[in-house]
């Protein structure tokens, strides 16, 4: 991808990469290159990054990349990925986890239930990293980061913020982020609970995800948000879209919430798929779906 401005790119400790294709990291595997991939070594690499950064130089920020379409233009300016070995850490403490940003939410629980520490289960079902998980408040079988938030670290270009959940005005799928705020690591609450119980819930969590939504394919998660009082899965279905196709992209026949990459989709395929699909439950409905699924970058 050429910008029509090119944008400098401030020196880093960690890796930085013109041109570098972004399909690879994402989900769905689509999507265009990155004008720069940047992936600082540490939270003060990037803070000196952030520091540094021209305040007009687009800046996004890449987590796990599970509930996201990066459109087939690619991203210009700078495309943040912040690595495990500098974001990755989890520490356990007596009543909570300390987790990096790069931390993935179900290795989270893992650790959580490994220490006998309840109330973290829901992470496990959750595709994402903590980072994204606090950047829209994600949740799963009854509770969300809110619930559990005792405060999250944000790197911003004037330095590192300590933020809990009233300072991040967290709410239904989303959190207000400073001005080119991002996590880098969450202390999330937990309690001492039964070994056999904590095993038990994430079990049953895992056996409802691999029998209602179609984990191993190529997705994106939940594609749209639940209106109030209303099930987004039950307004497609009722609107005749499961199974519905364009291109590459299809509703997914066992959960019509997702959308699937069959193979060679585009990025366009798939947000016009949903497009169609929004169009069909209003006109059938008469209900706005929202998108859950963030669409960033340029089109092709």
């Amino acid at each position: 991808m050429r910008a029509a401005t090119p944008h400098r790119m401030p020196v880093l400790r960690g890796r930085v990469e013109a041109g570098a294709s972004l399909a690879p990291f994402t989900w769905f595997r689509v999507g265009g290159p990155a004008e720069w991939l940047a992936r600082p070594a540490d939270t003060e690499d990037l803070l000196s990054l952030l520091a540094a950064l021209d305040p007009e130089t687009p800046l996004t920020v890449l987590g796990a990349a599970s509930n996201l379409i990066i459109r087939d233009g690619g991203l210009p300016g700078v495309t943040l990925r912040l690595p495990a070995r500098g974001f990755g850490g989890i520490a356990v403490e007596a009543d909570g986890i300390v987790a990096g940003a790069a931390a993935l939410d179900a290795t989270v629980a893992e650790h959580a239930a490994a220490a006998g520490l309840a109330g973290l289960e829901f992470l496990s079902g959750i595709p994402g990293s903590i980072g994204g998980a606090l950047a829209m408040n994600a949740g799963a079988y009854g509770r969300e980061i809110v619930d559990v938030l005792d405060w999250a670290e944000v790197a911003t270009p004037d330095g590192l913020l300590r933020l809990d959940a009233a300072g991040l005005q967290l709410a239904y799928r989303h959190a207000a982020l400073p001005p080119r705020g991002i996590v880098t690591r969450a202390r999330l609450r937990a309690a001492p609970g039964e070994a056999a119980a904590i095993a038990a819930r994430m079990a049953e969590i895992k056996a409802s995800r691999e029998a209602t939504q179609p984990v191993r394919a190529r997705t994106g998660g939940s594609t749209f948000r639940n209106p109030p009082g209303q099930k987004a899965w039950a307004l497609i279905d009722a609107a005749g879209c499961r199974g519905l196709r364009l291109g590459g992209a299809q509703v997914s026949e066992k959960h019509t919430n997702f959308l699937l990459n069959t193979g060679g989709a585009t990025a366009a395929d798939l947000e016009s798929l949903g497009e169609q699909v929004r169009a069909r439950v209003l006109e059938h409905a008469g209900i706005d779906l929202h998108w859950e699924i963030k669409r960033i970058g340029v089109p092709a």
